[in-house]
């Protein structure tokens, strides 16, 4: 692996990057320790999955939207009708 340096990547930028273009990687340095590296942009043309990367993974209970009555009484609301979501605005 050749560590190219800053100083020499500053002055030969436009080099370097034709380089990168061909499909090398360029690796930079300070002080002989790489600190970047220079590689080929790839843009990711492909379309995103509907439901992103949680699909299949996450679950919501059937009781989600509703408020037990133990929570319910701890406010001073006990009740035995289930709170629907349209209650709350009312």
């Amino acid at each position: 692996m050749q560590i190219t340096s800053i100083h020499e990547a500053e002055t030969h930028l436009s080099q370097l990057i034709e380089r990168v273009i061909t499909g090398e990687e360029i690796i930079i340095g300070k002080a002989g320790k790489p600190v970047a590296k220079l590689i080929p942009y790839e843009q990711n043309h492909g379309l995103r999955q509907p439901g992103g990367s949680w699909q299949g993974k996450v679950r919501i209970a059937d009781d989600f939207d509703e408020l037990p009555e133990d929570l319910m009484a701890a406010f001073g609301e006990e009740t035995n009708e289930t709170i629907t979501s349209s209650s709350y605005f009312l």
